[in-house]
């Protein structure tokens, strides 16, 4: 099927996982695949949480039942608890059929992919900021594990959310594994004006999420660790479209104190008046997201911001650079020959730029690495046109 302009800014095609050279399949068939232990200072806990919006309808389902979340709260933690999964073997599956890599890597090695959360592990006492993170269009919200991770590590509780109907598989209660039929509207769309609407539409569709995400675990009935969560102390995060919703929700829900795009068209835009001066990190490729590439949406919504911003840019990456994909790839000598930034320096760099900019303006800690360019991370560039 041919994908619009809307869809292939949002998947960040051609420049996909999908575009490994067939020779490394050999190489993959017994890799244990690992997230990179993070570098905070705790070790992290985790639970998951399904969370009904009975007050919405959703807006992709083939009958109108009421908006279903997937939550993952990751938390800083001392000991104890039982391992993680990373997924199941059907979600897996569906990201790997989706981008191609379904006869090179077998689902149980994604399914099995070793994280350093612990389910149940003792919190730490105490009140920490939360941050909410959405992923990108088609992807599970696992693939943001190793950034989740770290960012609890740092002293963070985070809400790693799943959207119904808006990922390539992603299991609920019940034993359904939910497919993309967000994807098919769009795919089906008969313009790409309307492709862009839709997309617009998943991002505030996805905005209202986080705010009622928010809304929830920060009861004691909604997440029974809730008192850890410091209030007054929020941010926001996403790869792709989670990234514009970021933006899209620090629109409309002051609670979220700051925000970050790794590599999202705005196709919700910042709003004219800009976002209440709160700071936002604008994170993307080189290639697609300088000054003068294809997106325009990036200079429009730049000149909107209105506090305290960035806008950097990564050196020979893709558009899954911020994500788990290239890390894991890379533990089997896998790379995407478009985008030849390593797995292991992909997410050095995601980790250190996000976790730095909610360090400084969720906790107040100084972070030089977002004053300017550093001759640790050659391959990112400042922009400030």
């Amino acid at each position: 099927m041919i994908r619009t302009t809307a869809l292939m800014l949002a998947l960040g095609l051609p420049l996909t996982a999908a575009a490994l050279p067939a020779e490394a399949a050999a190489r993959t068939a017994d890799v244990k695949f690992a997230i990179p232990r993070p570098t905070g200072a705790y070790k992290v806990g985790r639970d998951v949480l399904h969370m009904v919006d009975t007050g919405r309808r959703d807006p992709w389902a083939p009958s109108a039942t009421p908006r279903e979340l997937m939550v993952s709260m990751y938390y800083p933690a001392r000991s104890g608890g039982r391992p993680t999964a990373y997924m199941t073997t059907a979600e897996a599956a569906a990201l790997l059929k989706a981008q191609k890599l379904d006869t090179r890597v077998k689902p149980e090695q994604v399914a099995g992919v070793r994280t350093n959360a612990r389910e149940g592990a003792r919190p730490v006492s105490g009140r920490y900021p939360l941050v909410v993170l959405s992923p990108g269009f088609t992807l599970n919200r696992a693939t943001l594990t190793m950034l989740a991770e770290e960012l609890a590590s740092r002293g963070n509780v985070v809400a790693l959310v799943d959207h119904a109907y808006e990922s390539y598989g992603t299991r609920f209660p019940g034993g359904r594994t939910l497919t993309c039929a967000a994807c098919e509207a769009v795919e089906k769309a008969p313009s790409d004006e309307e492709s862009k609407r839709l997309m617009a539409k998943v991002a505030t569709g996805r905005a209202a999420d986080l705010s009622f995400v928010i809304d929830r675990v920060t009861r004691v009935t909604g997440w029974r660790r809730a008192a850890m969560i410091d209030q007054k102390r929020i941010g926001a995060a996403g790869h792709s479209i989670g990234g514009n919703a970021a933006a899209a929700l620090m629109a409309a829900d002051r609670r979220v104190r700051a925000g970050v795009n790794m590599d999202g068209t705005f196709f919700a835009p910042v709003p004219a008046k800009g976002l209440g001066g709160r700071p936002f990190l604008m994170l993307g490729t080189k290639s697609g997201h300088s000054p003068g590439s294809a997106d325009t949406s990036w200079p429009r919504d730049w000149r909107r911001l209105d506090g305290w911003k960035r806008w950097l840019t990564v050196k020979d990456s893709g558009h899954f650079t911020f994500i788990d994909l290239p890390v894991l790839g890379g533990q089997a000598g896998m790379t995407d020959p478009a985008a030849p930034l390593s797995g292991k320096r992909s997410g050095e760099i995601t980790t250190s730029y996000v976790g730095a900019f909610f360090d400084r303006h969720l906790q107040g800690r100084k972070r030089p690495i977002l004053d300017g360019p550093t001759r640790a991370n050659p391959e990112v560039t400042f922009h400030n046109p």
